[in-house]
């Protein structure tokens, strides 16, 4: 007896990129890190909102420089509000004092409760920096800092870059958790306005405390690295200490790709956040309170956004129109066949594999199948 079988052979996957589409990203991205480092040493480090904006949008401009220019315009739509956001938080938290004496006597208190039985009785950013701290000289934990604090202003928005070219999904989700957190750092800025150690050291309350977190670039003779950053220490408000943002945002970015990176590498993760609470104690920026309510942020922060998501999603589900007529006939029709027989597996049907993987073993939108002639035996 002989059956004919029906086969769908698997797509093939797209081949590798054309080595002319290869040659000319490389060509384009070498520009761009040319001209990003010259103006890093001219200008200083991309730390205002729209400067790193602009250098980024030149970046995904570089890496997909064989696409429309309507795509790269896509940038520039999904990202303006993220940056107009940005711009303005970093205005309106300059007025989170209002006039107010900042809180700097219950920091220094904590601090000294926490770890003064270890350190003699100081603050952890009056021990480090007279243990660590040379006035006339830089060392390697100098330059180590300085690198460390510009992450800050650059890690965040480089991991968001990254999911908008990969994942819109988890681009959006990022963002909204990313949102949520800056505007409650600015909202406690408002609600309890604090300052460093530096600033409290300035009017008397600790002993001598040197703001630090830019001087390791002169090691290496970028006298100019730090522009932008250090004229944004002079302008910004002294008193937008508590919590940490800084070190909210490793941790923020650190907990957000755990979940997907291999728990062999999540030391290595978790090494970043740790690096950045040292980098802003030892500097002066901020005391190790801050620094544990910014951590505090981060976790409220996926717990809110998680649950409000999940909110939503059950609320539009409520809301979606249910046909149950068409719904009946389609499980009828599933789940029977001839004279009342079952019918075929529903799970069985092929499917379309999603991910990295799609449309490898999707069916043809067009063209007949191929036959295959197979020998059955009686």
């Amino acid at each position: 007896m002989l059956v004919t079988v029906t086969d769908t052979p698997p797509v093939p996957p797209p081949g590798p990129a054309a080595p002319d589409g290869r040659r000319r990203r490389f060509v384009a991205m070498s520009v761009w890190a040319v001209a990003f480092v010259a103006a890093w040493l001219l200008i200083g480090l991309p730390t205002d909102p729209l400067y790193a904006f602009a250098w980024l949008w030149a970046a995904t401009i570089a890496w997909r420089s064989d696409r429309p220019w309507r795509t790269h315009l896509g940038f520039a739509r999904d990202w303006l509000p993220v940056v107009v956001l940005l711009a303005a938080y970093n205005l309106s938290r300059g007025f989170a004092d209002n006039g107010a004496t900042p809180h700097a006597y219950e920091l220094i208190v904590t601090d000294r409760w926490m770890f003064g039985w270890a350190m003699d009785g100081q603050v952890p950013t009056v021990w480090l920096q007279q243990h660590l701290y040379d006035p006339d000289g830089i060392h390697w934990w100098d330059v180590g800092v300085s690198w460390v604090y510009f992450s800050h202003f650059v890690v965040t928005l480089a991991a968001a870059v990254v999911l908008w070219l990969t994942s819109r999904p988890r681009w959006a989700a990022f963002m909204r958790r990313w949102g949520f957190l800056c505007a409650s750092g600015l909202v406690t800025y408002f609600l309890y306005p604090a300052a460093p150690p530096w600033w409290a050291a300035q009017y008397g309350m600790l002993e001598e405390v040197a703001r630090i977190s830019t001087r390791g670039w002169r090691e290496f003779g970028m006298h100019g690295a730090g522009n932008l950053l250090n004229a944004g220490q002079i302008a910004s408000n002294p008193v937008a200490a508590m919590p940490s943002l800084h070190t909210a945002w490793a941790l923020f970015v650190v907990v957000f790709f755990l979940g997907a990176t291999r728990r062999r590498w999540w030391p290595l993760l978790l090494c970043y956040p740790l690096a950045m609470t040292f980098t802003l104690v030892y500097a002066g920026e901020h005391y190790v309170i801050d620094v544990l309510v910014g951590w505090a942020y981060v976790g409220l922060t996926f717990l809110v956004v998680g649950l409000a998501e999940r909110w939503w999603a059950a609320r539009r589900a409520r809301r979606r129109p249910v046909e149950p007529e068409t719904a009946g006939a389609a499980t009828s029709e599933a789940g029977t066949g001839p004279a009342g027989e079952p019918g075929p597996d529903v799970d069985s049907a092929p499917k379309a594999r999603t991910g990295a993987g799609a449309g490898t073993d999707s069916w043809p939108e067009s063209g007949p199948a191929p036959e295959r002639t197979v020998s059955a035996g009686r």
